[in-house]
């Protein structure tokens, strides 16, 4: 049988808005997105468009091209049948319901899947979570909530790689469990330590998963989770000196949701200082300043080593690098002392970072060399595997003030912690 001919027994190759009920820009959308996640799960496996077009082939008894792979289906111009649909779930190894969900689950998985974790990880990955929806029910929501915090404190000394694929694994699972505003609000602060396994500077990766964290945390319904996303995003992005004008629209945002003090707007505060100094506003970035330490005074976290958690030592880690930046050697000494003076043993990095932020003091007051060296050689004090993306960023950064043509610069990997 040819291929027009399965198009009269299955059901016809495309599935257009009148046909399926939908208006025509929701089937415009909905084909491009199930085109997008059909090679996402073809490059998973390693496929070949030919490949994929040998299988669904010998899977239908009917005649399936590479061309109209590629023209019509992955370009997103048409969406499968139900005849091929149930071809291609079975070619790709996964369930057809998944092909058929609606668009915010397959958006959701097609970002993960675009991921840089290797096809092979990527593949296991998707089949566990195939499995789950297949033979169980998931974990409960309140044992999501359980794994939702020991990763707040495992992402405060694990390495990222590990992170990664441990969170990649997770979400897939419950990417199938995205039933009610709760599990949505679990979902958002996952999604978000995610995004942060990927630098600010990696082209869209991190702001993506950011985005899509954020529109997460809409379907909460919950104003803290809404506000904490997005003031996660800016102090992340800001600290990290990454996307300044995405920092301040995610601290805007988390602004503009609620006035009630929260660690969200904390965040969200201490990201738009960071961004403005780096930008050279720096009276609006020392108003921040004495705003960030007055809903520090309101807002406070008792919780020492989680990442969901603004404790003393932490928001004068923050305060250190943004006095450092701003040439303010007062303040970033006060502010290092009294993060030293509570910072938890288990947590090195962070006792690193404050090290490296004298480094740039140093630097701003025109000791370069000196500066240069106290930083490096307070992160070769640090062992390798605990280093982080955010202190080589820092470490170029302090290499770079006041001679940007000699600034080394440090090949992004994902496999690093980016934890600030």
């Amino acid at each position: 049988m040819r291929l027009h001919e399965a198009s009269g027994t299955g059901g016809g190759i495309q599935r257009s808005g009148k046909r399926s009920g939908r208006s025509g820009w929701q089937a415009e959308y909905m084909s491009a997105d199930t085109g997008r996640l059909i090679r996402q799960l073809r490059v998973a496996k390693g496929w070949s468009q030919g490949r994929l077009a040998s299988e669904l082939s010998k899977l239908s008894g009917c005649t399936m091209t590479r061309e109209y792979i590629s023209r019509h289906w992955e370009s997103g111009k048409t969406e499968p049948s139900a005849f091929w649909l149930r071809h291609i779930a079975a070619a790709l190894d996964c369930p057809q319901e998944l092909l058929e969900a609606d668009v915010n689950r397959r958006r959701f998985l097609s970002h993960l899947a675009a991921t840089s974790i290797a096809p092979a990880v990527a593949s296991d990955l998707l089949s566990q979570g195939f499995s789950t929806r297949l033979h169980a029910g998931g974990p409960t929501v309140e044992e999501w909530e359980a794994t939702l915090a020991r990763y707040g404190t495992d992402y405060m000394s694990q390495g990222a790689a590990t992170i990664q694929q441990r969170l990649a694994a997770d979400l897939v699972v419950l990417q199938q469990q995205l039933d009610s505003p709760r599990m949505w609000a679990i979902a958002a602060r996952l999604m978000t330590l995610f995004a942060k396994t990927y630098p600010g500077s990696d082209g869209n990766k991190a702001i993506a998963w950011y985005r899509m964290a954020a529109e997460a945390a809409d379907r909460s319904e919950d104003i803290d989770i809404r506000v904490w996303v997005r003031g996660r995003a800016a102090i992340a992005l800001g600290y990290e000196g990454a996307a300044l004008p995405v920092a301040h629209t995610f601290a805007d945002q988390a602004l503009a949701i609620s006035e009630r003090s929260s660690l969200g707007r904390l965040n969200s505060l201490w990201g738009k200082a960071h961004a403005a100094v780096l930008e050279g506003d720096v009276r609006t970035a020392r108003e921040l300043v004495d705003e960030g330490r007055r809903e520090f005074d309101r807002s406070y976290s008792e919780e020492q080593t989680s990442d969901y958690a603004v404790p003393w030592w932490r928001v004068n880690v923050f305060l250190s690098l943004l006095a450092a930046r701003l040439g303010d050697e007062k303040l970033a000494v006060q502010a290092q002392e009294d993060a030293r003076a509570e910072l938890p043993a288990q947590l090195p990095r962070f006792a690193t970072h404050l090290a490296m932020h004298r480094g740039l003091m140093l630097v701003r007051a025109g000791d370069r060399q000196q500066g240069v060296a106290l930083a490096r050689a307070a992160l070769d004090a640090l062992p390798p595997e605990k280093h982080s993306l955010t202190l080589r960023m820092l470490m170029s950064e302090i290499a770079g003030v006041g001679n940007p043509g000699s600034a080394q610069r440090f090949t992004t990997d994902p496999r690093l912690d980016r934890t600030t």
